[in-house]
């Protein structure tokens, strides 16, 4: 109380809690400080790494990504080719179907005109055979008519000596 009655009523409050403010300090920097200033350290550590972590993350997404269309674009190329090479082996297909169709074709067309032209012959000769056997029929009956007396056997065979004779 001696401190308290030589300073002024007023005066002793703010000099208590000055004092009491500047111990406080003291206590907090020597026990309180390091730990809360570790922690904030720490803190801001964490939210750095965390930051850089959320960064690298970012970056391999994007090259996942750019992989990803890279990938992409490799199977569309590799389907176009394969689709452009079964296009090609079917119009081959096509093509060599043709081919074989339209040899055959000439094939079977060659082998009809050639039996025609057999079945033809064939029929011409068969119409001679036919011809020659009715000619000889013919001259067979007409000699026989002609021939029956002697007076026309003697005038053709007179005939026929002119004849040889003329030529």
């Amino acid at each position: 109380m001696i401190l308290g009655s030589l300073i002024e009523p007023g005066l002793g409050l703010i000099v208590w809690t000055t004092i009491t403010f500047v111990l406080l300090l003291v206590i907090l920097a020597k026990f309180a400080w390091k730990p809360i200033l570790n922690a904030v350290k720490e803190r801001e550590t964490s939210i750095e790494n965390a930051l850089q972590a959320a960064e690298k993350a970012k970056l391999e997404m994007a090259e996942l990504k750019a992989g990803n269309e890279k990938i992409l674009n490799e199977a569309r190329a590799e389907r176009d080719a394969l689709l452009k090479e079964a296009r090609d082996l079917k119009e081959g297909i096509i093509n060599e179907a043709k081919t074989k169709a339209t040899k055959e074709a000439e094939r079977i067309l060659q082998g009809a005109r050639e039996q025609i032209v057999n079945e033809k012959n064939a029929a011409i000769t068969d119409l001679k055979n036919q011809v020659a056997t009715l000619s000889i029929d013919i001259a067979e009956k007409i000699l026989k008519t002609e021939l029956s007396n002697d007076d026309k056997q003697k005038a053709l065979v007179g005939n026929l000596m002119k004849d040889v004779n003329l030529n």
